[in-house]
């Protein structure tokens, strides 16, 4: 049943989309586009299972509700403001063909005037949507949140090179962009050294607890300024406590609460692009990383809207 506050409500037929907003073919200036995107490379040693994540992820999202007061207390779905374009028709570890059918939706998507938020699917599901994104915003900036960097040393498409890749193919601008939350064991030696000798900003888990989530949304606002962002949320930044299912949990992670206010602190970026990835059904409890996603893609849903009303005041200037 849904929960208005004023007592039981009627039971109703779901949709199958991410919070029953409207199915679309394709979307229209202005909206923000939700697209699953079912692909893992298979190259994961034990925990294959993030190419359902986008079933789990809209089911789970009956249990998510739409208003936000920590950051607007709005309805992101008036108005049309959000469609699902349902799944990318990709085939799970067929790479290359995967990745390029990926990349010709969120094109679709940015060629009109749209923000695409994608939902994997694993890691290297970033890459596409980056490559779609920069052919419009050539001085694009990354935000990327994740207990793992994701630029690790290697040629290979895999979750671990996703960032080296888009450094060396100079999708993003480096010098703005950043790594937070990286924490737990590697599988490469220099992992960390490796990410900055890309360019990248690194702000490691032990940081973020160190200085706290607002000094770091501070100053990662301040480097990027007005210039056109895309976050990547990898869901194994929180503690497997409560997002058990996930490709690769890593112990340590923050608590929820402080996971949110980080996002609350990123509130008048220009956000272009969102994807959330790592989302792995088959290892999940209860549902519980799924219900959780479907929180953060809320939480973007506004920050997306808020950043892009108060981009439009200010004319879109960097600084």
């Amino acid at each position: 049943m849904n929960d208005t506050g004023n007592g039981p409500a009627r039971p109703r037929m779901r949709l199958g989309t991410f919070l029953e907003v409207p199915q679309a073919t394709h979307a229209k200036a202005g909206q923000i586009a939700v697209m699953g995107m079912p692909f893992d490379c298979g190259t994961h040693p034990t925990r294959i299972g993030s190419r359902q994540g986008p079933a789990a992820f809209r089911a789970a999202s009956s249990e998510v509700r739409p208003f936000y007061p920590p950051l607007a207390d709005v309805d992101p779905r008036a108005n049309d403001g959000v469609v699902d374009l349902g799944d990318v028709d990709v085939t799970a570890s067929d790479i290359e063909p995967s990745l390029a059918a990926m990349e010709a939706a969120v094109h679709d998507v940015v060629a009109a005037d749209a923000v695409p938020l994608c939902v994997g699917g694993d890691g290297t599901v970033t890459l596409p949507v980056l490559r779609a994104l920069a052919r419009r915003y050539p001085e694009l900036a990354l935000i990327h949140i994740d207990a793992h960097t994701d630029a690790y040393p290697g040629e290979d498409v895999n979750t671990g090179t996703t960032f080296t890749r888009a450094a060396r193919e100079g999708l993003i601008d480096t010098a703005r962009s950043f790594h937070i939350g990286a924490r737990g064991t590697m599988p490469v030696a220099g992992a960390y050294d490796h990410t900055r000798s890309l360019g990248f900003r690194l702000i490691t888990g032990e940081d973020v607890r160190r200085r706290g989530a607002a000094a770091i949304a501070a100053e990662v606002r301040e480097t990027i300024g007005n210039r056109p962002v895309h976050l990547s949320f990898d869901m194994d930044y929180f503690d497997p406590s409560a997002a058990p299912g996930v490709a690769t949990p890593t112990w340590g992670g923050p608590p929820v609460a402080e996971a949110f206010d980080l996002l609350h602190g990123l509130v008048g970026l220009d956000f272009v692009g969102v994807d959330i990835n790592t989302l792995s059904p088959p290892h999940d409890v209860a549902g519980m990383a799924a219900m959780l996603a479907g929180h953060v893609a809320v939480i973007a849903l506004h920050l997306v809207q808020l950043g892009r009303a108060e981009h439009r005041l200010n004319g879109g200037q960097q600084p």
